[in-house]
């Protein structure tokens, strides 16, 4: 932006520099430019005095040294760093310096000297030399009037402070959103053209059980786009957790250790702060496993509960360290044809099963059903979904031995988790 002069000054004459100075001066200023520019004390200066002296020596001063060169000196031109390339116009910061010039020394001629360059040195050819003339009013050199200024860019037809968000480029959040997406697309360009990215993004996933797999599936849907993901736990964080389960530290174990539910949530948005993960610390019930009659009510609210996770959800990972905490979550997506990723993980085998909606059926969503009514939709576990495709059996409907309590009667080496059936 410039001040608006008024009256408006006056170019009077604008030569080329070569013109203007014979072959001493010329080398002479042309040598006293590129050490002005080398040197670190004045390379940042653009505005500065250009002293020809009697003996055809030119030397470039600071502004205020403006008193001292009246002497001996033969002229003095004002010198600025001139961004321009137009041989018959003079850069815009003229305009703001002869303002200054009038308002500091009461100057109504000024000979000014326009330095321009050439590949990084001083170039005579290009530079110009000019004089211009301005009469500005008495208000200037008091400081009582606010001069008007021209080269801002109008808001809605008003001069008003403009701001330009650079979250996008300078936000950790969104750079790692950025980042993370870019390397899925490259993904699909190289590998995987029919992978739909849009579908992952918007696919809400639940997963039962934070655990070992619980970590790990969390961490590779994430890695894959998904951005929606529920974990249910009601486990808490104990020493051995960290080195088997990637999303635990030490800290999460101190102080009877969080809820697994929690921990996991607060890693995964720490790893990936655009995730939408919640964590919901939640028994689910077992047959096999005993319930006291004071605990019947709170059982059924378990399952009201879980029946209205798994109808909101598309998909749905059943990563527990039980065959019998499987069986009510397996029921529930058979009845509600969820796909149903079934993982269990031993210490010298491991098992992966997909069941539910077929191949070609689309993901149905239904209303939370509950226990009271559930005979009524039992007609949902046939083998053939509603639009003819065929269903995949469920991880206990192929099984041969029904779900008892795992845990009971059992030595310590076999309640560990990787050696439970």
């Amino acid at each position: 932006p410039a001040l608006v002069l008024d009256p408006r000054a006056t170019l009077v004459n604008l030569r080329p520099a070569s013109q203007c100075f014979n072959s001493e001066e010329a080398k002479s200023l042309s040598r006293a430019c590129n050490e002005w520019r080398c040197m670190s004390s004045t390379a940042d200066i653009p505005f500065f005095l250009v002293s020809v002296g009697l003996d055809s020596i030119v030397t470039l001063r600071h502004l205020r040294e403006w008193e001292a060169c009246q002497n001996n000196v033969q002229k003095v031109l004002f010198g600025f760093y001139d961004p321009c390339h137009l041989p018959s116009n003079p850069g815009w910061p003229l305009r703001n310096y002869l303002a200054y010039i009038y308002s500091r020394w009461g100057l109504g001629k000024i000979h000014f000297f326009c330095y321009r360059e050439n590949r990084g040195f001083a170039e005579l050819g290009l530079s110009l030399v000019g004089e211009a003339e301005i009469s500005l009013s008495p208000g200037w050199r008091n400081h009582q009037s606010m001069p008007n200024a021209v080269g801002w860019e109008l808001k809605r037809g008003k001069k008003v402070s403009r701001c330009i968000s650079l979250a996008k480029t300078m936000d950790p959040s969104r750079l790692a959103v950025s980042a993370a997406d870019l390397n899925l697309k490259l993904m699909r360009w190289r590998t995987l053209p029919s992978l739909n990215l849009e579908i992952l993004a918007t696919t809400r996933c639940l997963l039962l059980g934070a655990g070992t797999l619980g970590c790990q599936v969390a961490r590779m849907l994430m890695a894959w786009g998904v951005r929606k993901i529920t974990l249910l736990d009601s486990g808490k964080v104990s020493m051995s957790n960290p080195l088997r389960q990637s999303l635990y530290v030490l800290d999460d174990c101190l102080n009877g250790g969080k809820f697994k539910a929690v921990a996991a949530v607060e890693s995964l948005k720490r790893i990936f702060p655009a995730v939408e993960a919640e964590g919901l610390v939640m028994a689910i019930p077992m047959p096999g496993h005993p319930v006291h009659s004071q605990e019947e009510s709170n059982i059924l609210q378990d399952c009201r509960h879980l029946s209205d996770l798994i109808n909101s959800h598309d998909a749905i990972f059943l990563l527990t360290d039980t065959r019998e905490s499987r069986w009510l979550p397996s029921l529930l997506c058979a009845s509600a044809n969820k796909i149903t990723i079934n993982a269990a993980l031993g210490f010298d085998s491991f098992l992966v099963m997909r069941h539910g909606s077929g191949p070609t059926g689309a993901i149905r969503s239904s209303q939370a059903e509950t226990l009271n009514n559930m005979s009524a939709s039992m007609g949902n576990l046939n083998l053939s979904s509603q639009n003819g495709s065929q269903r995949l059996g469920c991880y206990l409907c192929n099984d041969v031995v029904a779900p008892i309590d795992s845990t009971a009667n059992r030595t310590l080496d076999q309640q560990c988790t990787v050696t439970r059936p």
